[in-house]
């Protein structure tokens, strides 16, 4: 129940700072009548019908200065961060030259002899 409601105030908090614009009109059209009654600085002038507009006027200049501030602050904060890492230096290893090595092994001796045997072999012989 704590996490739901911890994730919906979250959820609020974070529409509301994206959203501020909206919030001061929702919040105008709500409290219409109030704002113009007392809020309004064309109040004492009937004949203009600002009805409250000059008001939510100055709140959406002062919602739009307040994201702008906050949109610096941002650019700030992300400029004050940076990461410097020194290239890695990759070196491998030279090969070994095998021709230096004495093979533990003996080396192989090919100890096949062939007898040729010509009075079996006998090739055919030519017709010209």
């Amino acid at each position: 129940m704590l996490n739901r409601i911890t994730a919906l105030f979250l959820l609020f908090s974070l529409v509301t700072a994206n959203f501020s614009r909206y919030m001061v009109y929702a919040g105008f059209e709500l409290n219409k009548n109030y704002i113009a009654a007392n809020l309004c600085e064309n109040r004492d002038k009937p004949w203009l019908h600002c009805n409250g507009k000059c008001y939510f006027m100055k709140k959406i200049k002062q919602a739009e200065e307040n994201d702008k501030k906050q949109t610096a602050k941002d650019n700030l904060t992300r400029l004050e961060v940076s990461f410097f890492q020194e290239p890695y230096d990759l070196s491998f290893l030279q090969p070994a030259n095998l021709n230096n090595v004495q093979a533990s092994c003996p080396a192989y001796s090919y100890q096949y002899s062939s007898q040729y045997i010509n009075s079996i072999f006998r090739p055919p012989k030519s017709v010209a």
